[in-house]
């Protein structure tokens, strides 16, 4: 399970994280990424009492992928797969990972496989 410090709830992180960070598509899912070092670059990291606060993820998966159960599957498969990749991510990174159709019936590896590639070009520079 995600801890509760990293979980995305509020419709203003969702929005920022999509409209103002950059996108990487998979077969299965698109990651949406908003770097923490572009949200606090003005913050000067060795000011007292500063603290960047930790990277967050949210997940959307809609009706398309699937009934209920299904949905319910993937959501938790990404969660386990979002908690391991955490620490690769800056602090104060806002993630969305978007579900597409395909994920409803990938099973776990390729779901990680296509998260891995996907954090591997955003976090290199390679996308939009």
């Amino acid at each position: 399970m995600l801890p509760t410090e990293h979980r995305l709830r509020r419709r203003e992180d969702f929005a920022t994280a999509v409209r103002r960070g950059r996108r990487a598509g998979r077969p299965s899912l698109v990651v949406h990424l908003r770097s923490g070092a572009d949200l606090y670059k003005a913050a000067d990291p060795h000011a007292p009492g500063e603290s960047v606060p930790p990277t967050r993820a949210g997940f959307v998966v809609s009706k398309a992928v699937g009934v209920a159960v299904v949905r319910n599957k993937v959501k938790r498969r990404l969660r386990h797969l979002m908690r391991e990749r955490l620490s690769e991510l800056p602090p104060g990174s806002l993630v969305v990972v978007r579900a597409l159709p395909p994920a409803g019936g990938a099973d776990h590896a390729q779901l990680a496989r296509d998260l891995d590639a996907a954090l591997k070009r955003l976090l290199s520079g390679g996308a939009r």
